[in-house]
């Protein structure tokens, strides 16, 4: 079987308290649509939890402007483990998450108004797009990109995830796993150096190599079209010189789940074929939680691995999604052809999950 990777269903965003926080990605990025809410025990993630079950309470919701979604994530019944330094460019794991923008200059102007902490105004990255950088109010950092993809035509200046800044130890070793696993074989530009378009970043003072990553493919599967397109952006710090520190990992001596950017996570159809080539590259599956898994009211196959450097990586093959569970309506997605992408009025129905 042929895997097929459908797109970045969402970025996973470990929080203090899940409705604050939604509040938060609703009033500021859009992301008003709520494909679930669960509260439960994460039983399949031992290695990434202290090695026992622990309480969380999670949701998963989107911008249908198009984009992938947050997964936010509130642990329960334990301490949570803030990382105890400022995390820079190149420091190991997920460091930015990367927002659409229909126009740029219209979401900093929304974005300044309302308060949030905007750490560069917007730049030019190397490709010529529009970019800036801000927090939100947990020290978790967004970049909002131009990106001109749409699924809803909706009035927003923000749509929704378009993937993420990754830090690695070894630029061409990462970018061989990415290309092979995930798709992502297209080289959009590969620059070293400071880099101007960062500066107000942390670590955008040292020397660094940036890769952006895109897929030459098109997209492809039930859902991508709500998806979407996205990008991978790795950063390596590169000495040249300069006294530049060793990188850290954001994650380390923390469980998975505490605050930050937890995971990475792509939908998926064929998970047999995503083993097969995850285990080619010797990343085999640290975390499966078998194709009973059940998130609410939806379901499906949920798997981990790690990327080069420990970032985790998770991919879903989804079998249901509710559209409206009090009339029994759902979208199967199991037994569909693989490569076609739902009709657009069984997508579009996902607008009955809109909260105000």
């Amino acid at each position: 079987m042929e895997k097929i990777i459908c797109g970045i269903q969402q970025v996973g965003i470990g929080v203090r308290n899940v409705a604050e926080s939604w509040k938060w990605y609703k009033d500021n990025f859009g992301f008003d649509t709520k494909i679930f809410g669960a509260e439960g025990v994460a039983e399949r993630m031992l290695p990434y939890t202290g090695g026992k079950p622990q309480p969380r309470y999670a949701i998963l919701v989107y911008n249908l402007r198009g984009g992938a979604g947050f997964e936010v994530w509130e642990p329960r019944g334990r301490e949570l483990n803030y990382v105890s330094f400022e995390p820079a460019l190149g420091d190991l794991g997920i460091y930015a998450c990367k927002i659409k923008s229909r126009d740029v200059q219209a979401a900093y102007c929304q974005l300044k108004s309302s308060g949030a902490r905007i750490v560069t105004p917007v730049t030019a990255a190397p490709d010529g797009r529009e970019h800036f950088f801000l927090y939100d109010p947990w020290n978790n950092l967004f970049e909002v990109e131009s990106d001109s993809y749409v699924f809803i035509d909706e009035d927003k200046n923000t749509g929704g995830g378009n993937g993420a800044v990754l830090g690695v130890t070894d630029m061409d070793r990462s970018v061989k796993f990415y290309s092979t696993l995930m798709d992502y074989d297209r080289i959009v530009y590969d620059v070293t150096g400071v880099q101007a378009d960062l500066t107000g970043v942390p670590g955008s003072q040292y020397p660094l190599r940036r890769v952006l990553l895109a897929r030459s493919k098109p997209i492809e599967g039930p859902l991508s079209e709500v998806m979407g397109t996205s990008h991978i952006e790795l950063v390596q710090r590169v000495p040249e010189g300069f006294d530049v520190p060793a990188p850290r990992k954001i994650y380390e001596g923390r469980y998975w789940g505490d605050p930050g950017f937890i995971h990475l996570c792509f939908d998926i159809r064929n998970m047999e074929a995503i083993r097969e080539c995850a285990g080619s590259l010797g990343h085999g599956f640290v975390c499966d939680g078998g194709r009973d898994f059940k998130m609410g009211e939806a379901d499906g196959h949920f798997t981990y691995v790690e990327d080069p450097d420990g970032t985790l990586i998770e991919f879903v093959e989804t079998f249901k999604v509710p559209v409206l569970k009090k009339l029994g309506i759902y979208l199967h997605l199991e037994h569909r052809d693989p490569h076609k992408q739902l009709p657009r009025y069984m997508t579009r129905a996902l607008r009955f999950l809109r909260t105000r």
